[in-house]
């Protein structure tokens, strides 16, 4: 019986070994929620370093974008020049019309012109002086640009009047500070880059608009240059007069492809009469011409072939297979409107059946 007292209960020891289960279990828990605690207060602390660090490098651009406004706005300087320049103005301007007259600068242009404009681009030229911003000079010098192109105004005209701008001041800026050499000199140093970076962009615009128009002028004569003509409905004529270059060959078969499409064209008489001289490129832009119209539908006569240009385009090896040439532009006018229907069979093959 003692022995069976001191045996332990079964039951007993099954509910100390679960709560012993359930304390070890709780406290893995435990551990495992303050670790997740402190990854998570680890994650937020690095967010709120990289939003921390993102909004001082934010901080850092603004100010330093700000630095550098404030640096060009408030170099006293310029504001000093500025405030001094617009002082003048009424001088200035009428001290540099004056000038621009006596170069004979703009001569195409009335004295009230040449003041007007003296004006607008003066105060341009100020306004680029106090905000470093030459995008309003940059518009009205291309404007200007329109305005005197046309009426022949040269480049040197316009470099000319900049320049002599650039020397108004300059005289100007010695007057006032000849007492000062020292802060003079100080005011040369801050405008002179300034005004270099004006001038540039103004004889820039000048140029760059002037190339435009010339451009325009060269297409607008090579146009002229190889008018394709309708002469009747459905037949066109396309005469060639001067060099004809690989550049003028290509527009050519451009233009006649499309007068082909917009007229419907049956027959195109191409006339070489005045030209010159042909090589070998030149040769095959037009055999490339022919095939082109060939496959748009309309047949391609070339006339006015002279010695020289036969003979060349024989040593020259071109294959002219796919072309049907006539001599002379009567009679390659004649063959068009007969292929074109408009005139019956050739008078010798009528003379010849009347004989038969």
């Amino acid at each position: 019986m003692d022995r069976d007292a001191e045996r332990p209960d079964p039951d007993e020891e099954t509910e100390r070994q679960s709560e012993e289960d359930a304390a070890a279990e709780s406290h893995e828990e435990d551990a495992t929620e303050d670790s997740h605690e402190v990854d998570a207060a680890e994650d937020s602390h690095e967010e709120d370093g990289d939003e921390e660090s993102d909004e001082e490098d934010e901080d850092e651009e603004s100010r330093e974008e700000d630095a550098g406004e404030e640096s060009y706005e408030a170099d006293p300087l310029l504001q000093e020049l500025v405030a001094y320049l617009r002082e003048k103005r009424t001088d200035l301007r009428e001290e540099w019309a004056r000038r621009i007259n006596e170069a004979d600068l703009l001569g195409v242009m009335s004295d009230d012109e040449v003041f007007s404009e003296a004006t607008e681009v003066f105060d341009n030229y100020v306004d680029a002086l106090e905000t470093g911003s030459i995008e309003n000079l940059q518009t009205y010098a291309r404007e200007l640009s329109e305005r005197i192109i046309p009426r022949g105004v040269e480049t040197d005209e316009v470099l000319g009047i900049v320049l002599l701008l650039r020397d108004v001041l300059a005289r100007e800026l010695f007057a006032k500070y000849q007492e000062d050499s020292e802060h003079l000199n100080r005011i040369l140093d801050a405008y002179e880059p300034a005004a270099n970076r004006i001038a540039v962009t103004v004889g820039v615009s000048f140029v760059e608009e002037r190339e435009r128009v010339i451009n325009e002028q060269q297409e607008a004569i090579r146009e002229l240059s190889t008018p394709v003509l309708q002469i009747r409905e459905r037949l066109l004529i396309l005469p060639i007069i001067g060099v004809l270059d690989s550049s003028r060959a290509r527009q050519l078969t451009q233009q006649l492809l499309a007068a082909i499409r917009d007229n419907r064209a049956a027959v195109v008489v191409i006339d070489i009469t005045g030209v010159a001289t042909i090589d070998r490129t030149v040769a095959n832009h037009l055999v490339q011409a022919v095939e082109a119209s060939r496959l748009m539908g309309a047949r391609t006569l070339l006339t006015g072939l002279s010695p020289e240009v036969t003979q060349a385009l024989v040593d020259l090896g071109v294959d002219l297979s796919m072309m049907q040439t006539v001599g002379d532009l009567q009679g390659g006018l004649e063959e068009a409107e007969r292929l074109a229907g408009y005139r019956g069979p050739r008078a010798t093959d009528e003379t010849r059946g009347a004989e038969s």
